[in-house]
Parts: structure tokens; C-alpha cells; sequence
């Protein structure tokens, strides 16, 4: 009498671990990647943010240089609160002859910091040292953001 053996279909051990070493080192690569990348796009918002906020404190600014706004001497022109912005001020201009009072808001919103996930920004007044991490309070001259955490290029995000 003869045995027959027939081989039944499925996969050897072997085959499923080699296939499972393959998906394992596929997947170790692709989440660094995933994670450059998340961190790339808050870098992104994190620079228009930033630059939002600048340009609304510069327009702000230019028009207290033209005395379009009424400002406090010793604010330099710069706004008191990232909130004026929000709310807007008003603005005398003349146009054909008439004098025309208007409010101008130069934020719809404050944007938030996808770095700390919150709406509190580091501020700085014109006052204050370059450097220093406590606002006095006077006025906004820049912004930045609170996180003490580094760049994909090397640079500090409270530094931008």
C-alpha cells in the first residue's frame, strides 16, 4: 500500500513570517515619514499665523503713523492688545469734502498656535528687551509662540 500525501493549500509558517518582517519594516518607515510630515504642515500654519498677526499689528501701526487713529505717545503707534485688532478702531477719513468715521478691523479672529494648541501668544511690547520672555504690557510690537519646542530645520519655533 502507498501513502499519498497531498499538499494542502495555505501558507507555510515561514511565508507568513517573512510577509509579516516585510509589512513590520514597511510600517517602521512610514510613521517617521507620517510624523515629518504632520510636524511640516503646524510649521506651515505656524508661519502664516505669525505672519497674519505681524501684518495686522504693521497696518495697525501705519495707521496711527498717518493719524488716522488716535494712539497714546508712549505706545509708539503699536496696538495696546492682540484684542484691538479683533475689535477694530475707528478711522476719521474725508473723502470729497465729508468726513467719514469708520471702523476698521484688521483680524476676523486671533489665530491659534498649532504649536500649543492654544490662542495665548508670546507677546512683546517695544519696550521690552529682545529677548525677554515677560511682556510689559505697553503695546504690541511682535508675537510669538510659546512652545520650546525645535524646528524640523534646527531653529527654535519662539525664535521665528
Amino acid at each position: 500500500m502507498r501513502v499519498v500525501l497531498t499538499r494542502r493549500p495555505g501558507f507555510t509558517l515561514i511565508e507568513m513570517l517573512v510577509t509579516l518582517t516585510i509589512l513590520a519594516i514597511l510600517a517602521g518607515v512610514a510613521v517617521p515619514l507620517a510624523q515629518v510630515a504632520v510636524k511640516r504642515q503646524k510649521e506651515i500654519e505656524l508661519r502664516r499665523n505669525l505672519r497674519l498677526i505681524r501684518e495686522a499689528i504693521d497696518a495697525y501701526k501705519r495707521l496711527a503713523d498717518e493719524k488716522k487713529i488716535e494712539v497714546d505717545e508712549d505706545s509708539y503707534g503699536y496696538p495696546p492688545d492682540l484684542e484691538t485688532l479683533v475689535k477694530g478702531v475707528e478711522v476719521e477719513e474725508v473723502i470729497k469734502g465729508k468726513r467719514i468715521k469708520r471702523v476698521v478691523r484688521f483680524l476676523r479672529r486671533i489665530p491659534k498656535d498649532p504649536m500649543t494648541n492654544s490662542y495665548d501668544w508670546g507677546l512683546r511690547s517695544y519696550q521690552d528687551d529682545p529677548d525677554s520672555d515677560v511682556w510689559g504690557g505697553e503695546n504690541v510690537y511682535d508675537v510669538y509662540t510659546r512652545s520650546r519646542a525645535t524646528a524640523l530645520d534646527g531653529t527654535k519655533y519662539r525664535d521665528w
